[in-house]
């Protein structure tokens, strides 16, 4: 099992804009397409106006077809039409586990 690290630097002032949009339209979305949520989180120090979550996934196909079946649904593109003017850069990365770590992450 792999983990992707996403973050999203926002335009300064809309971290409390993007988190309600995410909670009240986002997050039932990308949780019942994409499943296992590792994390949800905001920046307090060092890179200010981010929002940092990461998914874990079995395989970097499970990862792909999930990813393309969230980017074809039409309520999810929706939500990106209002997300995207408050983003002004996104990030992604893939971060596979130490040898010693095998923790199961359930959906």
């Amino acid at each position: 099992m792999f983990v992707e690290m996403r973050t999203y630097t926002l335009h300064p002032g809309k971290i409390a804009t993007y988190l309600k949009l995410y909670e009240t339209q986002g997050m039932a979305i990308q949780k019942r397409i994409l499943g296992r949520m590792v994390g949800y989180y905001s920046s307090e120090i060092g890179g200010l106006n981010q929002i940092v979550h990461m998914w874990a996934y079995e395989s970097l196909d499970e990862r792909t077809e999930k990813r393309a079946k969230l980017g074809a649904d039409p309520a999810w593109q929706a939500y990106v039409v209002q997300i995207l003017p408050l983003m002004a850069v996104q990030e992604s990365k893939i971060l596979n586990p130490a040898p010693f770590f095998n923790v199961k992450i359930q959906d």
